[in-house]
């Protein structure tokens, strides 16, 4: 197994969105902000409550609740305005539903110190609510490296559109081994995506 600390943990915690938010640079941009207090849930459930790694953020999209639903339930399409999915497949049919499972990739980008390699991820829906939340689990593995993650989202109709929240936690040994970089990575990918989300969202009521 390659070098453990700081390539391994760097390594590990680049699952998608991450990838997008290495590439971006560790600043967030402008929209997306920290949130403290109590964690997200969907009909009940949270992220992984014994998770050091764990980042929460939102911000407000100006396009109605269901062009935000589509796009994020979508995950076929996910590879037309994330460019940090290099393919998404849904591994059933129909509804998006608690069940519904979907296979995902993304690289990893060079200057990580691990030899160059892909992340499959495998999601599960756990729980979902049409248009107000969905939370989803799964494994993500690369080459010599693992870690669990756990994601919950909820959009909710406010003034000016619709409120994107997110939280998310890893678990693994090799995040577990560098909380403060894991968790500054995490950041950088959930604000990356709430931005893709956002400008293919208002791209599509313009």
């Amino acid at each position: 197994m390659f070098g453990m600390r700081k390539a391994g943990v760097r390594a590990a915690v680049i699952t998608v969105p991450l990838v997008v938010g290495l590439l971006a640079g560790a600043a967030g941009p402008a929209g997306a902000r920290p949130v403290e207090g109590k964690g997200l849930t969907c009909r009940g459930a949270g992220v992984d409550p014994a998770a050091q790694i764990r980042y929460r953020t939102e911000r407000v999209i100006d396009g109605p609740p269901a062009v935000i639903w589509k796009l994020q339930t979508d995950v076929d399409r996910w590879p037309t305005w994330q460019p940090s999915v290099t393919g998404a497949e849904r591994l059933d049919h129909g509804r998006f539903r608690a069940g519904s499972a979907f296979h995902w990739t993304t690289p990893i980008p060079p200057g990580t110190g691990v030899p160059a390699t892909a992340l499959d991820i495998v999601s599960t829906v756990r729980q979902v609510e049409e248009r107000s939340c969905v939370r989803w689990t799964g494994p993500a593995d690369g080459e010599g490296l693992h870690i669990d993650g756990v994601h919950v989202w909820r959009f909710t109709k406010v003034k000016g559109g619709v409120r994107v929240s997110t939280e998310e936690t890893h678990t693994g040994p090799q995040v577990d081994a560098d909380v403060p970089m894991a968790t500054a990575i995490l950041k950088a990918g959930l604000d990356r995506w709430l931005t893709d989300l956002q400008a293919a969202a208002e791209a599509r009521v313009r």
